[in-house]
């Protein structure tokens, strides 16, 4: 299983959310979204998701803080409890196991980041 995870500002536009996610690999393959659980109603996300045909998990702040990313805002990492909301999110919504296939990657408008992570299916 493949997941896209998010980490975007307020203001972030769903063409932002989908810059970030074609930068990352493009959504083929991906089964799922994931971002910080005070995102998830984001218009943007919701539209991306809808446009996509896919679902949003939301990832609970501990869960968020306890995954393993590769890169760390400070800014960040002061507001969520992690260096990457995006690589966290990709990694705890793909479960057990889960690797990064990319790492954070930012939209060309700087507005969002994209972060893909898959698990093997046993």
């Amino acid at each position: 299983m493949k997941v896209a995870g998010f980490g975007f500002r307020s203001a972030a536009t769903a063409d932002a959310l989908l810059d970030a996610l074609q930068t990352a690999g493009g959504p083929a393959g991906i089964s799922l979204l994931a971002t910080a659980a005070g995102k998830t109603d984001a218009p943007a996300l919701r539209e991306l998701a809808t446009k996509l045909g896919l679902s949003i998990r939301a990832i609970t702040p501990e869960a968020l803080t306890a995954a393993p990313v590769q890169y760390h805002s400070e800014r960040v990492e002061g507001l969520y409890g992690t260096g990457s909301v995006a690589e966290a999110a990709a990694l705890c919504a793909a479960g057990a196991g889960a690797r990064l296939v990319c790492p954070r990657v930012v939209s060309r408008d700087g507005m969002a980041t994209a972060a893909i992570a898959e698990v093997a299916s046993p």
